[in-house]
């Protein structure tokens, strides 16, 4: 099985999407449209909204399978909660 990665990124955030890992809740559409819209190709656009906002949408993301895919995003200068939560 092909695992399949998409990485969609701002400048200082980069989203990481993995469809097989993706619980297709839609709370990453329904919290901020504007980034995230399954109707559109490509279906985010990380330049729509601040990383403050990205990564706060996907923290609102359900936990499905091994991992959540929002919660899966890569910030050049890291905070230091997420630097505490990457290590859990």
């Amino acid at each position: 099985m092909r695992h399949i990665t998409k990485r969609y990124s701002n400048g200082e955030v980069t989203v990481i999407w993995q469809p097989d890992l993706c619980v297709h809740a839609g709370n990453c559409a329904r919290g901020l449209p504007r980034v995230f819209n399954p109707r559109r190709r490509p279906w985010v656009d990380a330049t729509a909204a601040t990383t403050a906002e990205i990564v706060g949408a996907g923290w609102q993301v359900p936990v499905g399978r091994a991992v959540d895919w929002a919660r899966r995003f890569r910030r050049r200068t890291p905070t230091p909660q997420e630097r505490m939560t990457s290590r859990q």
